[in-house]
């Protein structure tokens, strides 16, 4: 595979350009230097002003043609990674949180009707990771594993499936992609020529000709791991995938009026969120976070987390279970928290969908989100003619 580095010349800039305008996007000027001012106080304000700088254009380029989002499945998650060890009382050591694929219908900026899928998470692929291989592993040790399995794992939909119901085909998707490839294998999804351990065939592509649109620096960590990142990827993820089926892009980009894939380092490297601008206005998805509460910390009704807020003196509460860098990621949820708009239906809240939600379920009480959207859906998807 080719060397997905960061450009560092202006030849490697306009060929990241070029590879763009080959798909009707393109790079967001706004956003240029921002993530290297230093010192960091200083770079907080820079993303925060160049954010809200871009939300004023963004707005005015215009609207989607449609979403929809589907819940695929709940898996197990530990409760101090989902709050940065903020909550304060003792609870169970798991939660759960629910995968959403989100499928988005835009005009490019050449007029061409694109759709794209967000978050096609695949269950079986997600159980090769390290970290959730060895969790199904004590699972299976513990008296009662069983009950504690149907507690936190729960499925409902297969990526392929969703697009049968919503009345779309595999050959209706131009492209797909994940915040980030935490527990994502691509070779499910863009198809490998190598037989996978345990299957019998090669598999095939799950989106047709559809293209993996990727950060460059996420597409790299996945090529070559570092220790303290390997037990969230599935290793030999890449194995038997074509390249060509990859397009890497470098910083933050817009695909076109009303959706943008915004560069969000912090959690990792080249971890990017969806924005989209709909009648009801700007709306963000992203795994920085796995409830409002993280993104609101000060709304939380969740013990320990409104006093993590007033504690640190700090306005979001991170989803940590890896931190690469969290001084990048707080920046990144400030800028995801600039872009998004107030909810029609309690303004209090910002339209934030998180990418993989914490379940409002019972039975994890008092670890619930204090607010939920529930999903979202604007307009109507329609195949290709």
């Amino acid at each position: 595979m080719t060397s997905t580095k960061q450009p560092t010349t202006s030849a490697d800039a306009d060929i990241s350009t070029a590879r763009l305008a080959a798909i009707g996007a393109r790079p967001i000027p706004e956003f240029d230097g921002v993530h290297d001012v230093w010192p960091r106080g200083e770079r907080l304000a820079a993303v925060r002003d160049a954010a809200a700088a871009y939300k004023v254009r963004f707005k005015e380029q215009g609207q989607i043609r449609a979403v929809k989002s589907v819940d695929v499945a709940a898996a197990p998650y530990p409760v101090k990674y989902a709050f940065h060890d903020a909550v304060s009382v003792p609870t169970l050591p798991l939660i759960s949180m629910i995968n959403r694929m989100i499928v988005v219908q835009y005009d490019d900026f050449n007029g061409t009707p694109r759709t794209l899928v967000f978050e096609p998470t695949m269950p079986e692929g997600s159980a090769e990771a390290p970290f959730y291989r060895d969790l199904q592993k004590l699972i299976d040790k513990i008296p009662g594993g069983s009950i504690v399995q149907k507690a936190v794992l729960q499925y409902y939909d297969e990526p392929d499936s969703v697009l049968d119901k919503l009345g779309l085909s595999p050959d209706d998707i131009d492209f797909c992609t994940f915040d980030h490839l935490h527990v994502q294998d691509p070779r499910m999804i863009l198809g490998s020529t190598e037989v996978i351990d345990g299957e019998k065939e090669p598999r095939k592509p799950l989106f047709g000709d559809a293209k993996m649109l990727v950060h460059s620096r996420e597409l790299a960590t996945l090529e070559s791991l570092h220790p303290m990142q390997w037990a969230w990827y599935v290793d030999g993820g890449l194995g038997g995938v074509d390249p060509d089926k990859f397009i890497a892009f470098e910083g933050d980009i817009e695909l076109g009026p009303g959706i943008a894939l915004l560069w969000t380092p912090g959690h990792t490297d080249g971890n990017h969120s969806l924005v989209i601008n709909t009648p009801d206005g700007v709306w963000v998805s992203s795994e920085n976070g796995i409830s409002l509460d993280n993104w609101q910390p000060e709304l939380s009704k969740i013990p320990g987390v409104r006093h993590y807020h007033e504690k640190f003196g700090r306005e979001i509460c991170p989803n940590a279970n890896t931190l690469e860098d969290s001084l990048d990621q707080y920046d990144s949820m400030v800028k995801e928290k600039t872009l998004a708009d107030p909810c029609k239906d309690d303004p209090r809240w910002l339209q934030i969908l998180p990418s993989t939600e914490l379940a409002p379920w019972k039975r994890f009480w008092p670890v619930v989100p204090t607010y939920v959207h529930g999903g979202i859906e604007y307009g109507k998807l329609t195949g290709k003619a």
